[in-house]
């Protein structure tokens, strides 16, 4: 199964050689790791047919002369032991969302993560969501390079500053998903504490960025940076008054026409890395050429309270005779929305 799981170190097996590196370039690292087993603390855990990631987060409050420069006493996120077998960049994409998402649930002002500098897979992923460079670390183990993402710092880049949502000088709308595809696309309800996290995790539900077709005429007129509410049409048979609800907040990377694809082969190969679309479905999109814009995006956050067909009407005011494919949203409009899904300040760039 291709779950990420929270797992206590006492039921992770050590001797699995996906460790051996990390015995190799830590020493003690043996020791360190019985001693988080009989303290009964759990890491983030890939198992598929032997150990191919590994994160073990931890709260830190004090100062830490180690690095230069000094990290002075905060209270912040340590990513204290990263690893993944490199399968491409998606698995990373999925523990950096973790980790992101520990940021944000928990209000840290900061997360940090000391790595060797050969692993520079990993740091040119961390480089793109927002972590910086911020000094060295000296141990037994050597010299490891430091970097930091600070949630204060905001650059005007939609990766850099994920998952917060900058809302100026942007367009917004309202993209409708049906649902037999939003339960792939999205988890089924914020990501509030860690085991609904480990229980929605899939590769798709879970990645930072996302791949959907849609038939919307309008689509044209949105690109990068623009912002998204995804709206969850109702399942068959059920009232959309009430069981149609706006669910997440994402931002536009890019806007493909699927005539720009040469073939099918670029096509498969744009989608299927992060689409929620399985290989039969997007030949038969290609076929077919009904929905005819291949939306990238990335995926900022769940609505905790989600607002409900009824509620987008009567109290943002959105037409009910309209058809909501991907329908225009004012400023305004969106901010109530924000409002209503009760979002934290700290997502909002204005």
């Amino acid at each position: 199964m291709d779950v990420i799981q929270r797992k206590k170190f006492s039921e992770i097996n050590l001797e699995d050689e996906f460790f051996d590196s990390l015995k190799e370039d830590y020493p003690g690292f043996d020791e360190w790791f019985n001693k988080k087993a009989q303290k009964g603390e759990s890491a983030f855990v890939l198992d598929d047919k032997g150990i191919v990631g590994f994160l073990y987060l931890k709260e830190e409050n004090d100062e830490d002369t180690s690095i230069t420069p000094t990290l002075k006493k905060k209270r912040r996120l340590k990513v204290g032991t990263f690893k993944i077998d490199a399968h491409g960049t998606k698995l990373g994409e999925r523990f950096i969302k973790i980790i992101i998402d520990k940021i944000f649930i928990n209000d840290y002002e900061e997360a940090y993560v000391t790595i060797f500098k050969k692993h520079d897979t990993l740091i040119r992923l961390l480089l793109k969501y927002g972590f910086e460079y911020y000094g060295i670390k000296k141990s037994k183990a050597g010299l490891e390079e430091v970097y930091i993402k600070c949630l204060d710092k905001v650059s005007g880049d939609i990766l850099l500053d994920y998952p917060k949502i900058d809302i100026r000088n942007n367009s917004k709308f309202m993209l409708s998903i049906k649902p037999e595809f939003h339960t792939r696309m999205f988890p089924n309800s914020q990501l509030k504490t860690e085991k609904n996290h480990v229980v929605e995790d899939t590769p798709f539900t879970n990645s930072i960025q996302k791949i959907y077709l849609s038939g919307a005429s309008n689509l044209n007129i949105y690109g990068k940076g623009d912002v998204i509410v995804i709206y969850r049409t109702a399942d068959k048979g059920k009232t959309a008054e009430y069981s149609s609800v706006a669910t997440s907040i994402c931002v536009v990377k890019k806007i493909k026409h699927i005539s720009e694809f040469k073939d099918y082969d670029e096509f498969y190969k744009y989608c299927s890395k992060h689409s929620v679309f399985n290989e039969d479905e997007l030949k038969y999109f290609w076929k077919v050429k009904k929905y005819k814009y291949v939306i990238k995006m990335l995926y900022n956050l769940a609505l905790p309270k989600r607002p409900i067909r009824q509620e987008l009407i009567e109290k943002v005011g959105l037409d009910r005779n309209e058809r909501w494919v991907a329908v225009p949203l004012s400023d305004d409009e969106f901010e109530k929305i924000l409002e209503l899904g009760e979002v934290n300040e700290s997502f909002i760039i204005d």
